[in-house]
């Protein structure tokens, strides 16, 4: 980990000062630092790190501009020179401080990219460093497995990564493989990931005492989608390896639920496809039987991942879990709607979506509430099955698959469903261009307050 957190300040650690926008006076420094900022032209601008010299050529600390957010700290794992460090300022927020530097490290290796620079962080009076460090790990697995091109991370390495996490923390897991997803009744999951060299599976793992409440997380594992027969343009497959992003984010959120040993019944369900065109490839104009006994004529095979989910969330409900939550990268809309930064939800319990609002700005986790709008259901109707995939004319397309999935829970109260985009289209102080967790630690706040330890 390029940002190493350690309890005991070192002796030759430096100091950080904390420098909020034209407040050079009010921060405490000492006179030459002073000096050499408003030589420098500094002025505390958000995000802006000025080295100070020290004597014979060394250094003698840095300031860092602050703003608005805490998460911003993580410019600080890039900007600093390699060394001990150490905040020499009172924190807000040092739990996110500490988080933030340690997120702000994080580089993708696998492929040759060279690590960050090892810095070493005196931990922050008061922070919990093992919940830190939990939720730094499962936001770099979430990473990771978006950041894995489909070379190297099929529907088969999705599952192994399941089972490697399982693994480590003593959880059952299985798998339903290729036909045998028609013989156990998961036929979407089936007709979506048939035509791709990988079988179609749905990962299933259970974690925790069975007489606990039961938590159920679900993730879309797209880990291609051509777009079917309806194929995407190729500017539109650039990014489609990320498109198993809600896999990964449920994983990440697992890892952190685990490690944190919450009183929960955890179970995960995956449905792992490939969305690839063959012979065999499921068609616009089909009707698909889903697990709950619903049809669905395929409007378009670009809408694959709410067939899956669909199956899964069908699975999952006849559990009738304390909460049910699926997350996926779903549409487009919700990018036209709110952007790559702030991915909506979903949910008709009233007090489970203001617990993921407080949730959101207690951890600086951005999530937005839309509306379950029950008029746009009509949208989805179909002349010859059930339901149809999309709507005919492509208006609020992230409430309406919201809907087509919420048709799938029936039994559960608490549902809620997170359209993520899994990805930073460019750096950011947390974390570089990439993939992303979304949603997860905001989660993880409101699963912990509600279940505990």
């Amino acid at each position: 980990m390029p940002v190493e957190l350690v309890e005991q300040k070192p002796q030759a650690a430096l100091p950080v000062y904390l420098v909020a926008k034209d407040a050079l006076e009010a921060a405490a420094l000492p006179p030459p630092a002073i000096a050499w900022a408003r030589a420098n032209g500094f002025s505390g601008e958000a995000g802006r790190t000025l080295i100070l010299p020290g004597e014979g050529g060394g250094l003698a600390g840095a300031l860092f501009g602050t703003g608005e957010s805490a998460l911003a700290l993580g410019a600080l794992a890039r900007s600093l020179p390699e060394g001990d460090w150490h905040f020499a300022s009172a924190l807000a927020q040092p739990d996110l401080a500490a988080l933030a530097l340690v997120l702000g490290g994080y580089v993708f290796t696998r492929y040759g990219k060279k690590p960050g620079k090892a810095l070493r962080f005196a931990l922050p009076e008061g922070v919990d460093a093992a919940h830190v460090h939990r939720v730094a790990d499962s936001v770099f697995l979430t990473r990771d497995l978006v950041n894995t091109p489909t070379s190297d991370l099929g529907p088969v390495e999705l599952e192994e990564a399941a089972r490697q996490l399982a693994a480590a923390h003593a959880a059952d897991i299985s798998a339903i493989h290729g036909d045998d997803l028609l013989a156990r009744n998961f036929p979407m999951i089936h007709a979506v990931g048939r035509a791709s060299a990988d079988a179609p599976r749905l990962i299933d793992m259970s974690w925790g005492p069975s007489a606990a409440p039961k938590v159920t997380l679900v993730g879309k594992g797209v880990c291609f989608d051509t777009g079917g027969l309806d194929i995407k343009p190729s500017s539109g497959m650039l990014l489609m390896k990320k498109d198993m992003g809600g896999a990964a984010n449920v994983l990440g959120l697992a890892s952190m639920i685990m490690a944190a040993k919450l009183n929960v019944r955890l179970r995960v369900l995956i449905p792992a496809v490939e969305n690839s065109i063959a012979g065999n490839a499921f068609r616009p104009g089909d009707v698909l039987k889903s697990r709950k006994g619903i049809t669905v004529e395929i409007g378009n095979t670009d809408a694959e991942g709410r067939l899956i989910l669909a199956d899964a969330l069908a699975l999952a409900d006849e559990e009738q879990p304390e909460l049910l939550v699926d997350m996926a990268t779903l549409t487009g809309a919700a990018r036209v709607a709110l952007g790559p930064d702030l991915p909506p939800f979903y949910t008709g319990d009233e007090t489970l979506a203001a617990d993921i609002a407080a949730a959101s700005v207690a951890v600086e986790d951005p999530l937005w509430r839309m509306p379950l709008w029950r008029p746009y259901d009509a949208k989805l109707s179909s002349k010859i099955a059930d339901i149809n995939n999309v709507t005919t004319d492509g208006f609020a397309g992230s409430i309406t698959a919201a809907l087509f999935l919420k048709r799938f829970v029936e039994k559960t109260h608490s549902w809620a469903h997170f359209d993520i985009f899994a990805w930073n289209p460019v750096d950011r102080p947390y974390g570089l261009t990439g993939g992303e967790a979304q949603g997860i630690r905001a989660l993880e706040r409101v699963i912990a307050g509600r279940f505990g330890a």
